[in-house]
């Protein structure tokens, strides 16, 4: 599971750097997809859903969201009026016409991030509370060995000296428990999705 320079994630031309221009990429990994083509993002796209989200994933992991979880709602950080469209305006709100026509792609109970666009090679979905307004962009990407595969950026807008010091609080356990575990499940998802292609 590579972490990558953000410089690999910026010198991309997604659609993304359009609405994006006040957030600072906070992360940037990569998740192997062998023998994925330049048309398969849909299809793992459609994986990683069939895969589940956070409820699937380790104890550990869903132990973390869990504290998370009951931290914000002891605190007061995810209340409706911190979130998209109260405490900060969507993204949505800054599509250009042609991407605002494509498709928003489906909202999952699963997941607390809305989604924004789905295009082709490339995703997005935000989240807002009282510590960050975030997005998570995917997009697909040619790797050095001619495959495809899914680069997922992390951006971020702290709210002020609070979601900056979140922000440092969190990041080893994204390093060490989270992101290894979600590397796992979306490579996985694929695996699976490639095997049961082949049947």
């Amino acid at each position: 599971m590579p972490r990558l320079a953000k410089t690999t994630y910026l010198e991309q031309s997604w659609r993304i750097h359009e609405l994006t221009s006040d957030f600072s990429v906070e992360d940037v990994w990569a998740f192997r997809t062998p023998g994925a083509g330049p048309d398969d993002f849909p299809t793992m796209l459609a994986a990683m859903r069939a895969a589940g989200g956070p409820v699937q994933q380790t104890w550990l992991v869903r132990f973390l969201f869990d504290v998370r979880w009951k931290l914000g709602a002891l605190l007061g950080w995810d209340e409706p009026s911190a979130g998209v469209g109260e405490r900060v305006a969507s993204l949505r709100d800054r599509l250009p016409s042609d991407v605002r026509a494509a498709s928003r792609g489906p909202d999952n109970e699963s997941m607390p991030l809305e989604a924004v666009y789905e295009l082709d090679t490339e995703s997005a979905r935000e989240l807002a509370n009282k510590t960050v307004h975030t997005v998570m962009h995917l997009g697909w990407v040619q790797a050095a060995n001619g495959d495809y595969e899914l680069r997922m950026a992390v951006l971020v807008k702290p709210n002020g000296w609070f979601g900056r010091l979140y922000m440092g609080a969190i990041a080893p356990f994204r390093y060490l428990i989270v992101y290894p575990a979600l590397t796992r499940q979306w490579e996985r998802a694929w695996r699976d999705h490639d095997r049961a292609a082949a049947e």
